[in-house]
């Protein structure tokens, strides 16, 4: 009798995974799409389980924002080590800017994380905002010790570069690049 349970079992596990992998993958797009505001009834709805599968799994909108949240970052933070390590430092740098204001014109949960609107980041994702923090400090770091970028640039006026990009949403991908262009010429050693 133990051995009929024990497959049962295996496959309510995977179920219960895909259900979580499709509620988290949802709740990404429901965010990037509507910003925090996106009820987890409506996340649930989209996912096609039922609101309990969701609570389930995140006892609350914060617990799931911060899963979002931290897989999210966990993807920046390896692009920009990756651009480090196969660009040249200014190259790694730029490339990681354009690709931030691009995303920010279109991923509304990721920059009003980033602003603070709406959720106490560092109790949703402990942690996350540091890690994008720092490795934005190394793609800086690296640019100004390489004399491409201005030496009186910090961390703090380019993340509030990236979440002033947040408007460039309003006038779509053309305006979001030409946006990049200029935060990449005041940027760049005179």
């Amino acid at each position: 009798m133990g051995e009929i349970e024990r497959p049962r079992t295996r496959a309510l596990r995977v179920d219960a995974a895909r259900n979580r992998a499709r509620v988290l993958q949802v709740a990404y797009e429901a965010f990037a799409a509507d910003g925090l505001a996106v009820p987890i009834d409506e996340i649930a709805r989209r996912a096609g389980v039922g609101a309990g599968t969701v609570y389930r799994h995140f006892p609350t909108k914060e617990a799931l924002f911060g899963a979002v949240f931290s897989d999210r970052v966990r993807l920046i933070v390896d692009h920009a080590h990756a651009l480090l390590v196969a660009e040249a430092p200014a190259t790694a740098l730029f490339a990681f800017l354009r690709d931030m204001v691009r995303n920010g014109a279109t991923d509304h949960g990721l920059v009003d994380a980033l602003a603070g609107y709406g959720i106490d980041l560092e109790t949703a994702a402990p942690g996350a905002e540091a890690a994008f923090l720092d490795v934005l400090g190394e793609l800086l770091t690296a640019a100004q010790q390489a004399g491409s970028v201005r030496p009186d640039i910090g961390v703090a006026e380019i993340k509030a570069l990236l979440l002033v990009c947040k408007t460039a949403q309003l006038y779509g991908d053309k305006v979001s690049d030409r946006v990049a262009s200029v935060i990449e010429d005041g940027l760049r050693m005179p």
